[in-house]
């Protein structure tokens, strides 16, 4: 369960500039059933939350239309802390085009928890009333006694948005991603060939570069196709494409219904393989089937609603309600139900 609320100021300074100050919050609770078997016996945490507060300032000159932003992020959860940071600049060109730019800095600090059996183990002496002593062993605490490691991203984006026609809009998106530090998931077990089980090990290094490109076009007063292509390949051999269709179709000036499809598509990292093909001999391995070959398909539909004098005449001035199902060929399958409240 993923819930927001976010709350924008809007003002207009001496020289004209909008300047807008957005403040938000985030809280996110999930549970994992197969969380549970990080530790041997099946009784380790099984539910997590997530915070994450969040605050930018964005300064918009009309005259020059230009567009220039900064942005903070925090957040937390048993196992990790994210500080993120970015900076956007955006310019309108000739032609009712724009050009936009941002970097994006995440900074985190990820908890190794490790499978039980691999933890290091804290030996305890007991002395009776009789003198006779014993000692015994324990796993360290999941989560207060591990040790940390950094993480770092960073993001560099380009875009260019440009009217076409009167009917057509298209925009081209490129980024670069680069990623420095503990990459991997420290409970994920990897079981070997000869049955032995071992700590997912990846490398510290990942550069990414997604290229995608969005049209939007417009049938007819009521019906809008969103269409969007994205390509990605990164330097641990995974590639993939995505492609998605949206069609909101306006039943009345105040109605909307937004039929959507997206499929993906990935092939394998080089460093994966399923449970028991690894071998001694590989120097990185996981099992971790978001980095294996997949295919995967979301569907659904959106209602929007937005009267002029709010909805039932209240300060809610949209109502949104999105569902999608997912269904992915590693045998997952997920529905996602989201309301967006907007008030004035």
């Amino acid at each position: 369960m993923s819930n927001t609320l976010e709350v924008k100021w809007a003002g207009w300074d001496a020289h004209e500039r909008k300047n807008s100050l957005t403040a938000g919050i985030g809280i996110d609770h999930h549970t994992s059933a197969s969380a549970a078997y990080v530790g041997k016996t099946g009784a380790s945490k099984t539910t997590g939350s997530r915070v994450y507060p969040s605050l930018s300032w964005d300064i918009e000159n009309e005259k020059k239309g230009t567009d220039f932003g900064l942005g903070a992020y925090y957040s937390t959860e048993y196992n990790y802390k994210s500080l993120g940071l970015d900076v956007s600049f955006s310019k309108k060109t000739h032609g009712n085009g724009e050009l936009s730019t941002r970097v994006t800095s995440y900074f985190d600090q990820v908890k190794l928890i490790y499978p039980s059996e691999f933890r290091t183990t804290t030996t305890t002496t007991t002395t009776t009333n009789t003198g006779a002593s014993s000692s015994g062993s324990s796993y360290s605490n999941e989560s207060q006694n591990a040790p940390s490691t950094p993480r770092k991203t960073i993001t560099g984006s380009l875009t260019l948005s440009q009217v076409i026609n009167q009917r057509l809009q298209a925009s081209i998106m490129v980024d670069g991603v680069y990623q420095n530090g503990y990459l991997g998931l420290p409970f994920h077990r990897v079981y070997f060939n000869d049955g032995s089980d071992h700590i997912e090990n990846l490398p510290s290094e990942r550069k990414k570069l997604p290229i995608g490109l969005r049209i939007n076009y417009f049938l007819s007063d009521n019906i809008v196709l969103r269409s969007y292509y994205r390509y990605y390949t990164d330097d641990w051999g995974i590639t993939a494409h995505t492609a998605s269709l949206e069609i909101p179709v306006k039943i009345s000036p105040f109605f909307s219904i937004s039929p959507f499809y997206r499929y993906y598509v990935q092939t394998a990292a080089r460093y994966f393989a399923p449970y028991e093909v690894h071998t001694a001999k590989d120097v990185y391995y996981t099992s971790n089937y978001s980095l294996s070959a997949f295919n995967s398909q979301f569907m659904g539909a959106g209602l929007r609603i937005a009267p002029p004098n709010g909805v039932l005449h209240t300060h809610l001035n949209t109502l949104e309600i999105r569902y999608g199902h997912y269904t992915q060929t590693t045998s997952l399958v997920s529905d996602v139900l989201s309301v967006n409240l907007k008030f004035k």
